[in-house]
């Protein structure tokens, strides 16, 4: 549900402190990714961009999407398209996450999402799951921005490092999304022999009845297929990342600071004749020297080539809405479901009570056999 970040609940995996401690443990995959990032790297500093924008700005932006200049658009989306649902991102001073995990008792605020952590005391984890949980919170104008994008035939992918599913709340499908940190949509057995696959809502009743999500067949902890600190990315995300951004021919990046490797990287993967576009409460701050020659920069030119609106996500989104003539239209359609999102939930409360009854009934009656000589 979160975001963003050194992991962004969505965010998980490789901060640029432990990559080369964690090198010897990359699959063929990641090794390729990032032997080929470093040699696209080095290749590209060689030239300028490319000036295709009539002017560096949302309004140029606007006017490159009008006239038909662009068609495969990419978006990579961060906690901070998710914070307007009520979704915390995790840097924020006072309200981000990681400032409000005392109640924990962790040893560190990273803690709850590392995966040797989570093996040694998983609890935690699904207490923050409980308070978070998909299912409770409705997609952000942001979200269906980008729903929006697909359904005018100009979307690419969405790479999101989100694990909110708000994504697949608006619409946006197997085709449309790359979740690079996995997703709360899906679950598995930890147990390695086991694997035992379980869905969305087998996991939200365990998580809001029982004190962990036990496995039916063999009774290990059952884990939401996110991916934790110390967890290789999914391999589609390596795999469709390098046919995607050569030919991407503009880039919006929304709620995302690009701290976190190597998503933040791949803003260096599209052509320099493509735009790029930032959508976030601040701009990033220019990436290291080393690090870009490296190909693991995230830094963003705002002297020759990229644009920025600095603000909430969704004025954004609605700001360049109105540039291209598409705001109404989505301010309906924002309108229209989250009315039919509340209208569902109408049902839902009642039922919720009731399946928590006949559950905790199910356990008292197993304790009184247990109880029973000879049962």
């Amino acid at each position: 549900m979160i975001q963003e970040d050194k992991y962004d609940y969505s965010t998980c995996i490789v901060d640029l402190d432990s990559q080369v401690e964690a090198s010897e443990g990359l699959d063929v995959s990641e090794m390729d990714f990032l032997r080929n990032l470093l040699s696209r790297s080095l290749d590209l500093q060689q030239s300028d961009a490319e000036q295709v924008l009539e002017e560096r700005s949302l309004q140029g932006i606007a006017k490159y999407i009008l006239n038909k200049k662009c068609e495969r658009i990419i978006c990579m989306v961060g906690a901070g398209i998710s914070t307007s649902a009520g979704i915390p991102d995790f840097r924020s001073p006072g309200t981000g996450l990681y400032h409000n995990l005392q109640k924990y008792d962790l040893p560190y605020p990273e803690a709850i999402f590392e995966m040797d952590y989570f093996q040694q005391n998983p609890e935690p984890f699904f207490a923050l799951a409980k308070e978070l949980y998909p299912g409770q919170f409705k997609p952000t104008v942001s979200h269906y921005f980008i729903r929006m994008l697909r359904d005018k035939g100009l979307l690419l992918h969405c790479y999101t490092q989100n694990i909110d599913t708000l994504e697949r709340v608006v619409g946006l499908t197997d085709d449309d999304l790359i979740e690079a940190h996995g997703t709360f949509y899906t679950s598995h057995c930890t147990k390695s022999e086991c694997r035992k696959q379980y869905n969305l809502d087998w996991m939200k009743t365990q998580i809001f009845t029982k004190p962990l999500p036990k496995c039916e067949q063999c009774d290990s902890v059952v884990k939401p297929d996110i991916v934790l600190f110390g967890e290789s990315l999914p391999h589609r995300f390596f795999a469709t990342m390098e046919s995607d951004f050569p030919k991407c021919d503009l880039l919006i990046i929304l709620g995302t600071s690009l701290q976190v490797q190597p998503f933040a990287s791949l803003i260096n993967r599209v052509p320099k004749s493509t735009p790029r576009l930032l959508i976030n409460k601040e701009v990033t701050h220019q990436g290291d020297s080393m690090m870009g020659l490296l190909g693991l920069g995230s830094s963003l030119d705002f002297d020759s080539r990229d644009v920025a609106f600095v603000g909430s996500c969704d004025d954004g989104c609605l700001a360049l809405a109105e540039l291209l003539g598409w705001k109404e239209e989505l301010e309906e359609i924002v309108k229209k479901e989250h009315a039919l999102i509340d209208s569902r939930a109408k049902d839902t409360p009642a039922s919720a009570p009731e399946e928590k009854r006949e559950d905790q009934e199910v356990e008292r009656e197993m304790e009184e056999k247990a109880e029973k000589p000879g049962v």
